[in-house]
């Protein structure tokens, strides 16, 4: 520090010195030229001071940590717990594939898959997600792969994943077949109970002398009205599961919107309430088929007046706009009782309805036509009540 502090001294020294002499000097080149020297040696006395001050205004960065060291205990965990995952998993390196998890050794080894190269070679040419038939010892099961590329070490990678789909949908499918045959069974018994008593009191009629034609005509036309109404189920049922294929093209959901609003807003008024059609963006068009996009969502906007039936200011909100992803989404809601609890996943099934007197082919025929155009459709309980129905393309 002191030889810093000489250091400035002489510097100073030397600049007060440069400053007199130039003073001094009024036209002589020399006293200048002896000024400006002496101004020099000040500045090369204390540049290593001056350098040294930008120096600690911005300090050298500190050399970088190492690695911390890996902890041989945790790696075995994490191996263990890869090593148990549900699901098939490798790494590709280039062409070379690394299985990850023992499901994906099993289904390579004797007694999974049939063609272990087939397999491999899906693998490798692999270039996106979806799903996958593989053709195993128990037959030809549905597969879903998943993709991720990453690059580690300067290495481009991609890490595999085939999660079985099965069994899943082997349950879903088996339970969605039980609840069809018991609602086709209910629907079906209510028909040919009240036809078998009938054409028993007709044969009792017929035995009876002398002959009632009045109540014998009656039984028959019973039986007909009854017959007539079990061919009613049934030709609808074809209805509902034979709808022609979508044509898709751009709707305009703006003039879709207006057409909905003047087709069934004087109604909802005349009751005392409101319908309300919202679009986030004028400017929104959905790929599908007008028609049945129409009618799907007339046939959504008939169950929001039904439900809403009992309520003294009905409401209704029709809403589109972008969800996340891009997709496009429409929704349907009402402020009346909403769906009961427990009845969510049945509201969809054929000839299944909450409302009493309903003929419950509504949401089905919904779900067939926003399914057809590659859309989904979903029940919502909303938080304010009521009930909500979400159509996402």
């Amino acid at each position: 520090m002191g030889f810093d502090m000489l250091r400035l001294g002489v510097a100073a020294l030397l600049w007060l010195a440069a400053g007199a002499v130039a003073h001094a000097a009024e036209a002589s080149p020399r006293a200048w030229v002896a000024a400006v020297v002496l101004a020099l040696v000040g500045l090369a006395v204390a540049w290593p001071l001056a350098r040294r001050a930008a120096a600690g205004r911005h300090p050298a960065p500190p050399p970088p940590e190492p690695p911390a060291p890996v902890d041989p205990q945790r790696y075995s965990l994490l191996q263990a717990q890869l090593e148990h995952l549900p699901v098939a998993a490798w790494a590709r390196v280039g062409d070379r594939l690394w299985p990850l998890t023992s499901r994906a050794r099993r289904l390579s080894a004797p007694g999974a898959v049939r063609d272990r190269d087939a397999l491999h070679a899906l693998l490798r040419e692999a270039g996106g997600s979806g799903p996958v038939l593989l053709d195993t010892e128990r037959g030809s099961e549905r597969w879903q792969l998943q993709r991720q590329t990453l690059a580690l070490d300067g290495t481009d990678q991609a890490l595999l994943v085939l999660v079985p789909l099965e069994n899943e949908l082997e349950t879903e499918s088996l339970l969605a077949w039980q609840q069809l045959v018991q609602v086709l069974t209910h629907e079906i018994m209510n028909s040919l109970t009240p036809i078998k008593s009938l054409s028993q009191t007709a044969l009792m009629l017929l035995d009876e002398k002398p002959l009632v034609e009045a109540e014998l005509r009656t039984a028959l036309d019973g039986i007909g009205q009854r017959a007539e109404g079990l061919s009613s189920f049934v030709a609808t049922y074809r209805r509902v599961s034979q709808w022609p294929a979508p044509s898709l093209a751009p709707v305009d959901l703006q003039e879709l919107f207006a057409r909905l609003r003047q087709a069934v807003a004087p109604a909802w008024a005349a009751r005392g309430g409101e319908a309300q059609f919202e679009l986030a963006s004028p400017s929104l068009r959905l790929q599908a088929d007008e028609g049945q996009l129409e009618q799907a969502l007339l046939a959504l906007l008939t169950n929001a007046e039904q439900a809403t039936a009992g309520q003294p200011t009905p409401r209704l909100w029709v809403q589109a706009r972008q969800g996340r992803g891009g997709r496009l989404q429409i929704s349907v809601r009402d402020n009346g009782p909403g769906v009961p609890a427990g009845m969510e996943r049945k509201i969809f099934l054929p000839f299944f309805s909450a409302r009493e007197g309903g003929q419950g082919i509504g949401l089905t025929v919904v779900r067939q036509l926003v399914h057809g155009m590659g859309g989904r459709v979903r029940h919502v309980r909303p938080l304010e009540g009521g009930a909500a129905f979400v159509l996402s393309f």
